[in-house]
């Protein structure tokens, strides 16, 4: 496969040559990101507003000491803040993803949009207090934007010790997760009666459980809502690129597929931020288009999600 040039999309490519049986000039292909102001959206508990589209860190950051992968890593943060990103969510359950992401950031020029966001996740109160601490120390930083109970593990004890970190200034917001599209019903318990600012689950273009309660429940409580795995782990990416475009993709200034999935998201009104992962700067710099141009209205929604489910 040849190299692309900067601008052409290659998901783009693959899935016109099949349609069409033929390859169109380069020239006349869109450019990756619409023009335009960054698209932010304000956390309800204070106004902050961040940007709609960060990045998650599950398995893409997971690289170990490999030098060559924590490069390439280095670059796909560079393009996320100079394409207006701001928050990057991880886990310590996501492998070494917080001492690569400590890593690439101490690589790069201070980045004053940076929204820090990661969880904790153990059964034991006591060792959660001790995870908190050393993924400040490979984050390099004293105080995280925002601390998640990862997947409701012991939400309970957690939440006491994430109190208390946010009244001594080691976290600014507080947050729950589910990354299953299960446990609904058990969340939804949580995220109407304890003092969160922040819920995060999952929601797409085909998994919209998270429309019958989660999101109202979440307008209701004002509570900022981060999207997990808007791309169902990269199956709806695959699924949808081996089609061309819609005509309609235009009209919401989408270049890629990515752009389209990741618009329908973000155009929901209850939600504040999605969170794709990648390990390259290309696909970043698809992902991060979604953050400039138009918005679908509720018709188009519609007819995005009868598009899909029909492909």
């Amino acid at each position: 496969m040849p190299a692309f040039p900067d601008g052409v999309n290659r998901r783009r490519f693959l899935a016109s040559l099949a349609a069409a049986g033929t390859a169109a000039p380069f020239a006349a292909w869109p450019a990756v990101a619409a023009r335009g102001p960054v698209l932010t959206r304000p956390i309800p508990a204070t106004g902050e507003r961040i940007p709609a589209v960060g990045m998650g860190s599950w398995l893409t950051f997971n690289v170990g000491s490999n030098r060559a992968a924590r490069e390439r890593r280095v670059e796909v943060l560079r393009t996320f803040f100079a394409m207006g990103g701001g928050m990057i969510d991880s886990s310590p359950m996501y492998g070494t993803s917080e001492e690569v992401i400590g890593h690439c950031l101490s690589r790069l020029e201070p980045a004053p949009g940076l929204f820090s966001a990661t969880k904790v996740w153990t059964p034991v109160r006591a060792l959660g207090i001790g995870q908190m601490e050393n993924s400040r120390r490979l984050w390099g930083t004293r105080r995280f934007d925002l601390m998640q109970i990862h997947n409701l593990l012991n939400w309970e004890g957690h939440l006491e010790t994430l109190i208390s970190d946010k009244e001594a200034g080691r976290v600014r917001y507080l947050g729950i997760t589910t990354s299953h599209g299960r446990r609904h019903e058990r969340f939804e318990r949580v995220m109407t009666t304890r003092p969160l600012e922040f819920v995060q689950f999952t929601y797409n273009v085909l998994d919209r459980e998270a429309e019958r309660r989660l999101l109202p429940a979440a307008a209701e409580r004002g509570l900022a809502v981060i999207v997990n795995r808007p791309f169902r782990r990269g199956a709806l990416i695959r699924r949808v690129s081996r089609h061309p475009l819609p005509e309609w993709a235009d009209e919401i200034d989408c270049a890629n597929w990515a752009q389209v999935l990741l618009k329908f998201v973000v155009s929901h009104p209850g939600v504040t931020c999605v969170i794709p992962a990648t390990s390259r700067a290309d696909h970043m710099r698809e992902n991060m288009g979604a953050l400039r141009g138009r918005l679908p209205d509720r018709a188009l929604r519609e007819r995005m999600v009868r598009h899909v489910e029909s492909l």
